[in-house]
C-alpha cells in the first residue's frame, strides 16, 4: 500500500468553502457531512485549511459564527502533496506532525483531493474485506 499512488487512497468528494465564507458555512458542513477538515479556497486554489479542533479552540458561541471569515482563524501555512506522490509521503507527513488530513494539489496548487487517516483505515478494509458494503 505504502507504494501506491495517494490518488488510489484519496477522497475526491470533497466539501470547500471560500475565502470569504464565514463560520457560519464552516459550521453548517462539519455538522452535517461527518468531516472534521475542510479545506479553504481562493478561486480552486488551495488557501488554507480550517478544521473542527480551530472551531473548539476558538470557543465562541454559534450566533457569532456569521460575524467570524474563514481568514480568520484558518491555517494559511498548509502541507499538501500531489496525487502522484506515495502514499507512504502521507503516512510519514501523518507520524510526524501528528496531522489527521494533508489535502491533494496539483501543480498550479489547484485542490485535486484530500488524503485522510480514515482513508487509510477504509482504503486497507476495502481491500481486506472487498464484498463489505459500509
Amino acid at each position: 500500500m505504502m507504494n501506491e499512488h495517494i490518488s488510489s487512497v484519496m477522497s475526491t468528494k470533497l466539501y470547500t468553502v471560500n475565502l470569504g465564507d464565514t463560520l457560519e458555512a464552516v459550521h453548517a458542513i462539519l455538522s452535517t457531512k461527518r468531516i472534521h477538515h475542510i479545506p479553504v479556497l481562493d478561486g480552486k486554489r488551495l488557501a488554507g485549511i480550517i478544521t473542527t479542533h480551530d472551531l473548539y479552540k476558538l470557543n465562541l458561541p454559534f450566533s457569532e459564527y456569521p460575524n467570524v471569515k474563514v481568514t480568520d482563524i484558518m491555517t494559511p501555512k498548509v502541507a499538501t502533496l500531489f496525487p502522484d506522490d506515495k502514499v507512504g509521503s502521507a503516512a510519514e507527513l501523518f507520524l510526524e506532525n501528528l496531522f489527521h488530513a494533508v489535502p491533494i494539489v496539483d501543480a498550479d496548487h489547484n485542490l485535486v483531493g484530500i488524503i485522510t487517516t480514515f482513508d487509510f483505515i477504509k482504503y486497507e478494509h476495502r481491500k481486506e474485506y472487498p464484498n463489505q458494503n459500509l
